[in-house]
């Protein structure tokens, strides 16, 4: 029998407001995907598709009938799923428009290829033999209010923080990172910060300059995505290293991947799967950052811990040692328990803890 693929929507309800530089979010809609074969009982695959509002390019109000489109062409085709031609196949029924479902999918079928353990990876992280370094994020507020959450994750263990810029005062930004330096050196803590791509072009000279005093180790997307001269120009000049992050949404031509590399030379890039279309296509920006001497790091982009989970093996598979952004999946009141854990800055694969998935027929 050949196999079958169907979905059904998730609304993942955050515990507290995540405020970004593109605004305040309190939920998220997301869609889990599961596989199956009738000739191969018990065995389920999952994946998750979620368009991330206000930046994926599929973030469209009829993402759902084009997903059950995507669906239905699959369902029809009589297909079966080998290592060999996963590409293939994604290439074929989903769409490029559409990275979210391609990732999800891809994610679901791989999983079912590994037996449909949620074992997407095989790899030390998936064997609950070693963690994954993490960045701690602290979300956009009043200033005291991310003073707390700074608070909070040193005592969780981060050793990297990674703050959102942009939205506030500039001078309470600055507050923050001042009140950080005062008390850990660069050496006993890593900051991170990220725009969103919220300075503008005549002010991000001097807001770099300033930023510069707090010894970052990076700033993500000073400006906006698709000023790609300008771009080039502030990561040659900046004195904090620039990490490029929405500037690689959208871009799924090999060539046109390593032209843009090619041309910003960013210090790193920042990878995000659902955005990007997935593992394959994740893989093609990291063997060209790795040519072209271009850092790099994943991060999730808020899913659920099943997306979160495949995305920290995928990562784990490819032994960077640079802190991930990983730390998304204790963001909801309703996601989905797992063997996902936190310890003193580092996600785990605890496999004394099961999953709690989703029925769907």
């Amino acid at each position: 029998m050949p196999l079958k693929i169907v979905f059904k929507p998730h609304l993942l309800k955050f515990k507290k407001e995540a405020g970004t530089s593109r605004g305040v979010m309190t939920q998220r809609n997301s869609w889990i995907l599961k596989v199956t074969d009738s000739d191969q009982p018990g065995i389920e695959g999952y994946g998750e598709c979620g368009p991330l509002p206000g930046l994926s390019i599929d973030d469209i109000p009829d993402f759902e009938e084009q997903l059950t489109s995507v669906c239905e062409t699959f369902n029809e085709m009589d297909l079966e799923v080998f290592p060999f031609n996963l590409s293939i196949i994604l290439e074929q029924i989903v769409p490029e428009h559409l990275p979210s479902a391609r990732f999800g999918m891809e994610m679901a079928l791989l999983d079912f290829m590994n037996g449909g353990k949620r074992i997407i990876y095989k790899n030390e992280f998936s064997a609950g033999q070693k963690g994954i370094l993490m960045n701690g994020l602290i979300w956009m507020g009043s200033c005291e209010n991310m003073l707390e959450q700074v608070d909070q994750k040193l005592s969780l263990g981060f050793s990297t923080l990674k703050m959102k810029v942009g939205a506030i005062d500039f001078e309470q930004e600055l507050t923050v990172l001042r009140s950080v330096r005062k008390r850990f050196s660069k050496d006993e803590i890593t900051l991170r910060v990220d725009a969103n791509g919220a300075f503008q072009p005549d002010e991000v000279n001097e807001k770099l300059k300033r930023l510069s005093e707090f010894d970052l180790h990076s700033i993500e997307q000073p400006i906006k995505a698709g000023q790609h001269d300008r771009m080039a120009e502030i990561c040659k000049s900046s004195p904090v290293p620039v990490a490029l992050d929405e500037e690689l949404i959208g871009i799924f031509d090999y060539r046109e991947k390593f032209a843009l590399l090619k041309k910003i030379q960013p210090p790193f890039i920042i990878l995000k799967p659902t955005l990007l279309g997935g593992f394959q296509h994740t893989k093609e920006w990291i063997e060209i950052a790795n040519r072209l001497n271009i850092g790099w790091w994943v991060t999730s982009a808020l899913e659920s811990n099943i997306g979160l989970n495949a995305i920290a093996q995928f990562t784990a598979a490819s032994n960077n040692t640079l802190p991930q952004g990983l730390g998304t999946g204790q963001l909801y009141h309703n996601n989905f328990e797992s063997p996902l854990t936190i310890k003193n800055g580092y996600l785990f694969y605890d496999l004394s803890e099961s999953w709690e998935l989703p029925e769907i027929v």
